[in-house]
């Protein structure tokens, strides 16, 4: 409990210092203490299911650990299960692979390429648990306890980025105090929504992290709306209020039920966030709200970092997707940073229940999946690296009523697949109408040494005409798929 008590304090004196003494809101100082995260004596670790043959497979061993993340406030502690595999036989992993698992204290099994990783390459797995935080112990009131403390101090460690980026970091740190399976050089950290969010905290602000690639998680931009409810747009607010009773009423293509799926995630959502009346009885201003709403997620924004990570030597690459207000900057995105290395989905959606009517998921993308192969092939070993992106040039023909491309690849590469995606008059993000938009796409014409050409026809001049395009290398086994960045014409 001595241990416990001492992790705690190092959060709750840094809020002190700087709510309190500061009086400085939502402020990033000292959001991360390197020396309390890789602390092993606070861990606390109980063993679930201590080192066994993993099941079916003798050749790999699997233990499942139970560990505290923090002492979240006086008396809160927030504890998860990790499971760890490695090889049976030989010396311990330097290369990592950090994924997540549930929050069901069962040994968990990695799949698909993680599989592959540590069968075929001997690279160790560690598997966190993570979950919606009313999911997390204490069921159905840690979330409540969160809000009551930011409403409180105005701390930004009561959020669910900062307590998913320290579980990531915990676990690393629990994976370590194993060495005999554990010593690691390189340490890859992937997931998908909340645990994309969370692999980008723990490489931006965990130097142990050595690559990450995030799916289904914003590189810029506020994910899924306003964190402050009430605070938002009220046009989106009416526009998806009119979506769902279209919906209910038979009058859209999605069936009705989707209305009660889409509800239902609004107030799954709502259970982390507070509403504007909560604030205002906590004494906060408007600004102050105003500025929660970007404030929450600034500990995962990998843009606001990327001098620094450039230095340290972060490896990343993302995957999202056009329809998904998870990632509502890509527009921005590829206007200030167009070398961002994204496979940007066209028409791909966050993921959800089949019965919310998504139909590209983009977390089951194959692409995906291989970026994933390449990704760790390339970190762990040396492979190729992602090829860089394309420069794009679009303009519209007034003439011929079509609208042209010319792609072309600065570094010389000549992708085996390339494809031009557009969209029409784009729904705004947070929209519902936004994760349901249309794209459509051609295949590119090669017309020299790394460069591509495509037109498409209209009947008369777009209003606003969204697009980009993805490209597919294929080498030595492996294949990577990334995007040009998200452009926008309009007259």
């Amino acid at each position: 409990m001595a241990n416990r008590r001492y992790l705690a304090c190092i959060i709750l004196f840094t809020s002190i210092l700087n709510i309190e003494v500061l009086g400085e809101a939502f402020s990033l100082d000292g959001l991360f203490d390197s020396e309390v995260i890789r602390d092993r004596s606070t861990l606390e670790t109980d063993v679930l299911v201590d080192w066994r043959p993993f099941p079916g497979d003798p050749s790999l061993r699997q233990k499942l650990v139970e560990i505290t993340v923090c002492e979240w406030w006086e008396g809160q502690s927030v504890r998860i299960p990790v499971t760890f595999i490695v090889p049976s036989e030989g010396d311990p992993c330097s290369n990592v692979l950090l994924i997540n698992m549930s929050l069901t204290p069962k040994p968990a099994t990695p799949k698909g390429v993680a599989l592959e990783l540590v069968k075929e390459h001997g690279v160790g797995i560690i598997m966190v648990g993570m979950g919606t935080v009313e999911t997390m112990k204490p069921t159905n009131t840690l979330h409540l306890g969160m809000r009551e403390q930011f409403l409180r101090t105005k701390d930004i460690r009561y959020t669910t980025a900062w307590i998913w980026g320290l579980s990531q970091m915990r676990g690393l740190t629990a994976a370590i105090a194993e060495s005999d399976a554990f010593r690691p050089t390189k340490v890859l950290a992937t997931g998908g929504s909340k645990r994309g969010i969370a692999s980008a905290v723990a490489g931006i602000h965990d130097d142990r992290f050595t690559a990450i690639m995030p799916i289904v998680a914003p590189p810029l931009g506020t994910p899924g709306g306003v964190s402050v409810l009430g605070t938002g747009s009220r046009e989106i607010d009416e526009a998806n209020r009119r979506f769902l009773r279209n919906i209910g009423a038979g009058r859209s293509e999605l069936d009705t039920s989707v209305k009660g799926v889409l509800e239902d995630r609004a107030n799954r959502r709502a259970n982390t966030r507070v509403t504007i009346e909560q604030a205002k009885k906590a004494g906060w201003t408007e600004d102050e709200m105003r500025q929660a709403n970007d404030a929450v997620w600034d500990a995962s924004r990998i843009v606001d970092y990327l001098p620094q990570l450039k230095t340290r030597g972060l490896e990343f690459f993302y995957n999202v997707g056009t329809n998904d207000s998870v990632s509502p900057a890509l527009l921005e995105l590829g206007k200030r940073w167009a070398d961002f290395p994204i496979n940007i989905v066209p028409g791909g959606q966050h993921g959800g229940p089949a019965t919310a009517g998504y139909t590209r998921r983009v977390t089951i993308q194959p692409e995906v999946e291989s970026n994933l192969r390449s990704f760790a092939s390339s970190h762990f070993f040396g492979s190729q690296a992602v090829f860089e992106a394309p420069q794009v040039v679009g303009s519209w023909n007034e003439s011929f009523k079509v609208f042209d491309v010319l792609v072309r690849f600065p570094d010389g590469s000549e992708p085996d697949s390339n494809e031009l995606w557009w969209a029409l008059d784009k729904s705004e993000p947070f929209t519902l109408s936004f994760e349901y938009d249309s794209w459509d796409s051609i295949s590119l014409k090669q017309m020299g040494k790394s460069v591509y050409i495509g037109r498409i026809s209209f009947v008369k001049k777009p209003d606003r005409l969204d697009f980009l395009t993805t490209h597919t290398l294929r080498k030595d086994g492996l294949s990577w798929t990334r995007s040009s960045p998200y452009q926008r014409f309009t007259p």
